[in-house]
């Protein structure tokens, strides 16, 4: 059963996510990325939590611009799903990127809070 205690504390989680990815800042994405979870690229490969911090780390991935149209939020005492509509702006591999895209994000909750433990990214189109 859905809980808007627990809704509302992943909605932050999720936000507080985006604000760590938009400043690459891979000591708060550490937090919110469980060590065992995996994430599917927009390419369709598999990441890990270390593939993904190395790519804010070294700047192969840099956001400098991510507006939300969209946040969805569905969470239990234990478990949440957030569905991210937007557009980002940066650069991948040094190759500029603006590309709207929709995150489907899947988290765990513990005493220590909200980490993810399974993601996919994908391109819109339309």
């Amino acid at each position: 059963m859905p809980n808007d205690d627990h809704t509302e504390s992943l909605r932050a989680a999720e936000r507080r996510l985006q604000a760590a990815q938009l400043a690459s800042d891979v000591d708060v994405m550490g937090e919110l990325l469980d060590d065992a979870g995996r994430f599917t690229g927009p390419d369709g490969r598999l990441y890990s939590k270390g593939d993904d911090l190395e790519a804010h780390r070294t700047g192969h991935q840099v956001l400098t611009g991510l507006e939300e149209e969209d946040l969805r939020v569905f969470a239990t005492a234990h478990t949440g799903v957030t569905w991210f509509l937007g557009t980002l702006e940066g650069s991948v591999g040094g190759q500029p990127l603006r590309a709207r895209m929709r995150y489907t994000r899947t988290w765990s909750r513990d005493r220590a809070g909200w980490r993810i433990i399974a993601a996919h990214a994908g391109f819109v189109t339309e």
